[in-house]
C-alpha cells in the first residue's frame, strides 16, 4: 500500500482519489487555502459538495495548514489546484514535498511569454526545482476526462507525460483501473501543449449551440452540422499549435481531440460559449456563470497573443488561425458572434 496526498480538493483533484482509494491506497485530500468549505463538507459526510457518490471508506481530509503532516511519507503527491493556483502550488507547495517524490499535476494550461512562447505549467514548476536544486519527479494527466464521470466509473482514456519513464510506470501502477486506463509519454510539451489548447477551441465549437437556440429557440433541436464544421477547423488549428510547439506525435493531437469532444459536451466552457452564442457578450456571461472558474478565456486570450506576436515576427501566419483569432476577439474585443465560416474552408 502506498500513501497518496492530493492538494487541492477541486473536483478534478478530488475524483482520483477515487481509483487511488479503490487500489488500497491510503488517500490524503488536502485542501488549499481556498477550499476550506469543501474540506468541512467531506468531514462531515465524506462526500464532495459537487458529487452524488460517497468517497471510498478510509479517505482522509486535511485542512490547508495541516499540509505538511499530509505530506509526510508520501509516495505520490497529485496536484489538483486549477490553473489560477500554479504559482501557489509552484511557491507554495512543491518545496514542502519530500525530494525524490513523484508528483503528477491534473492542472492544464499555458503561459505565454513576451516573445510568444507557450509553456505548458509543468515546464514552469520544472524551473523552480531546477533553480533550487529541490528534485522530484513531475508527470502529468492530459486526456478526456471529466471527473463527474471518473467518480461514476465511466470508462477513460488518459495519458500521463513526463521526463522521467520510470517514475510515469510508478504512477500508472498506483493509479490504474479497470476503468481508469494510462498511457505514457515522454512528450510533454505535446501531450500537455493539445490538453489546454482544447479548453480555448471547445468554447469556439459551444458558441454553435448558442447560436441555434438564438435562431430557433432554447428548447430547439440540436444542430449538429455546424459544431462538426467548428470542431474539424479547431482540430486543424491545433495541429497547427502543436507543430509550432515542437510536439512529438499526432498521437498529441489525437488526445488533445478526445479531450476537446468531451469538454464540447459538458462542463463550464460549452456554458460560456452557449451563453456568447446567445448574444450575451463576455461581462455577460460571466456575470451570469456567477464567478465560475473559466480557465478556457485565460489559454484562448494567451495562445492568441503568442500568434500574434509570432506573426509579427513572420513566424507565423493569422489567416492559419481564424477560429482562434474570432474567439479572441469575442473575449478581448467584446465582438459579437460571427462564426468566419468561409476562412474554414480550403483547397488542396
Amino acid at each position: 500500500m502506498a500513501v497518496i496526498t492530493i492538494v487541492g480538493s477541486g473536483m478534478m483533484g478530488s475524483a482520483l482519489a477515487f481509483p487511488a482509494r479503490e487500489n488500497g491506497h491510503e488517500v490524503r485530500l488536502v485542501g488549499t487555502h481556498l477550499d476550506r468549505e469543501i474540506i468541512s463538507v467531506c468531514l462531515k459526510t465524506n462526500r464532495h459538495p459537487k458529487f452524488n457518490k460517497d468517497f471510498p471508506e478510509g479517505v482522509r481530509f486535511f485542512q490547508i495548514e495541516e499540509l505538511e503532516a499530509a505530506l509526510a511519507g508520501s509516495d505520490l503527491v497529485i496536484g489538483g489546484v486549477s490553473s489560477f493556483g500554479v504559482d501557489w502550488f509552484r511557491d507554495y507547495v512543491l518545496e514542502k514535498i519530500p525530494a525524490g517524490t513523484d508528483v503528477l499535476t491534473v492542472t492544464k494550461g499555458l503561459m505565454d511569454g513576451p516573445d510568444g512562447s507557450l509553456k505548458p505549467y509543468p515546464y514552469l514548476w520544472q524551473q523552480k526545482l531546477d533553480e533550487t536544486g529541490h528534485a522530484l519527479n513531475l508527470c502529468a494527466v492530459g486526456g478526456p476526462c471529466t471527473s463527474y464521470e471518473l467518480v461514476a466509473h465511466d470508462q477513460t482514456e488518459v495519458c500521463f507525460c513526463g521526463r522521467d519513464m520510470d517514475a510515469l510506470r510508478r504512477v500508472r501502477a498506483l493509479m490504474a483501473t479497470d476503468y481508469y486506463h494510462i498511457s505514457l509519454s515522454r512528450d510533454v510539451m505535446g501531450i500537455e501543449s493539445a490538453v489546454a489548447l482544447k479548453n480555448g477551441y471547445a468554447l469556439g465549437v459551444a458558441l454553435t449551440v448558442g447560436l441555434n437556440q438564438r435562431a430557433f429557440g432554447l428548447e430547439s433541436e440540436l444542430h449538429y452540422n455546424s459544431q462538426a464544421a467548428v470542431f474539424y477547423q479547431a482540430v486543424r488549428e491545433m495541429g497547427r499549435l502543436l507543430k509550432a510547439q515542437g510536439a512529438g506525435t499526432l498521437d498529441n493531437l489525437a488526445v488533445g481531440a478526445g479531450d476537446l469532444y468531451v469538454t464540447v459536451y459538458g462542463g463550464r466552457t460549452r456554458l460560456v460559449g452557449v451563453l456568447l452564442g446567445r448574444g450575451l457578450d463576455i461581462d455577460e456571461a460571466k456575470k451570469e456563470l456567477n464567478g465560475v472558474t473559466l480557465e478556457s478565456l485565460v489559454v484562448a486570450e494567451r495562445v492568441a497573443r503568442a500568434v500574434r506576436i509570432r506573426a509579427s515576427r513572420g513566424e507565423a501566419k493569422i489567416t492559419d488561425y481564424p477560429l482562434l483569432m474570432h474567439v479572441d476577439d469575442i473575449l478581448t474585443r467584446h465582438a459579437p458572434v460571427d462564426i468566419p465560416w468561409e476562412k474554414f474552408t480550403y483547397e488542396s
